[in-house]
């Protein structure tokens, strides 16, 4: 399937979904405690409904109420063995393969095309140093964990992902003697790690930090039943905010906060850079973008998933955009570094690309053309907006975007949008 993206103007309020990285933490805790909890603000997507229907599969008992989540975690897990789906979710795999290493009996795990290609070895190695026995397709899903782990001290790099790191801290109070870990490289998505600790304190649960990014020590402790509310999802605000400095007029985009912190807020100040006036008022942002952007480097080491909304900008800038630090965007549902650079330049960017980024000058001129997302949710709803700035263009797989962001392209077409499914 495809979607026809026409040159557009957008105006009015849109909501921005909820947070997919803080539903994905909170469920899994949730489902931890031993006792009920609450989610307030749940975002449901493909991604977050394999979280859902894994964490039933483990023995939580989850009800909806609204946009809300009601949740009996896991008093005791048992011993049968599973066949646990993640789809096409990198987080709820690697979070699933460690809860199932404090279970007793086999469990697979496995998911779509797409994850069965993202790396997991560093995750199995971690684990079967603390005793699990794993396997894998070559450090690739399907993958087979047997527990049960008591815990210890372990060291892991950080240069991939920092989901697994994740993964080890939530898992960690449920071990007997706790973990401690070692991190043995300069770690990626650091703020991906921070939200993992936040989540973590919500649900009652201390982290140790010994050397921040570096040694952490989690303890032996219950989770503790709790509410806690989603805030909005800052990687889908800086699409909507590219749209805005794209093919905003009088566009505002309506968020929710709180107080979980996201790494993917930094679009506020690299916006700022780039030379768009930024007013935020009573949780809403608006844009005033002028008629060409200044350009810059910008280190996305902290924030790989604001690429693709910082990658088509390149179509309104005066100066080259230089993104750089993100080689572990090769390592997401696709090689986006490579598929960016590739589809970029049929629209007239011009595109270098590097290991660890890209390089975008500002088009001569640009064309509709067709673009391949390779049914990458993030580069779908990137390549939509760049076609509403360009026209006459074509991309593929809008299906992708019910992983993040299943409303995207009605709610593109509310606020004046010209996208039809082909």
């Amino acid at each position: 399937m495809n979607c026809k993206v026409e040159k557009s103007k957008l105006s009015g309020v849109l909501v921005c979904p909820p947070n997919k990285s803080y539903t994905h933490r909170a469920i899994f805790l949730a489902s931890l405690v031993n006792g009920k909890s609450i989610i307030k603000n749940v975002l449901r997507s493909r991604d977050t409904n394999a979280t859902i229907e894994i964490c039933k599969s483990l023995g939580a008992e989850i009800q909806e109420a609204g946009s809300n989540l009601k949740v009996k975690g896991i008093d005791k897990f048992d011993s049968e063995d599973l066949t646990l789906d993640a789809s096409n979710s990198g987080t709820t795999i690697r979070i699933a393969a460690a809860i199932s290493a404090v279970r007793d009996g086999k469990t697979i795990l496995t998911g779509d095309e797409s994850l069965r290609k993202r790396p997991m070895k560093q995750l199995t190695d971690a684990l079967e140093s603390l005793g699990a026995k794993c396997e894998s397709n070559d450090g690739r899903p399907p993958l087979t964990v047997i527990g049960k782990i008591k815990g210890g001290e372990i060291t892991i790099p950080g240069n991939i992902s920092s989901q697994f790191i994740s993964a080890l801290f939530i898992v960690a109070p449920r071990t007997e003697i706790g973990i401690t870990v070692n991190i043995s490289s300069d770690l990626v998505s650091k703020p991906y790690l921070d939200a993992t600790i936040s989540t973590m304190k919500k649900f009652g649960v201390e982290v140790e930090v010994i050397e921040p990014y570096k040694k952490y020590r989690i303890e032996p402790q219950e989770y503790k039943h709790g509410t806690v509310t989603i805030p909005s999802d800052f990687s889908s605000v800086a699409l909507l905010l590219s749209a805005a400095v794209l093919v905003g007029d009088g566009f505002t985009v309506k968020i929710s906060i709180g107080d979980l912190a996201q790494g993917d807020e930094a679009i506020i100040d690299m916006l700022e850079k780039l030379g768009v006036n930024i007013s935020m008022h009573n949780n809403t942002i608006k844009v005033k973008a002028p008629e060409r952007l200044l350009g810059g480097r910008f280190d996305l080491s902290n924030t790989p998933d604001l690429l693709p909304p910082l990658s088509i900008l390149a179509l309104k800038s005066g100066f080259p955009i230089e993104l750089y630090n993100v080689k572990h965007a090769r390592y997401k549902e696709t090689d986006r570094i490579a598929i960016l650079a590739r589809e970029l330049q049929k629209i007239g960017i011009k595109v270098t690309e590097k290991e660890d980024g890209l390089i975008l000058g500002p088009p001569d001129k640009v064309s509709g053309a067709k673009l391949n997302s390779e049914d990458d949710h993030r580069l779908f709803m990137a390549f939509c907006i760049a076609g509403m700035y360009v026209g006459d263009c074509t991309v593929s797989n809008p299906e992708s975007v019910d992983v993040s962001y299943p409303s995207f392209i009605s709610d593109m077409n509310h606020v004046g949008a010209k996208i039809t499914t082909v």
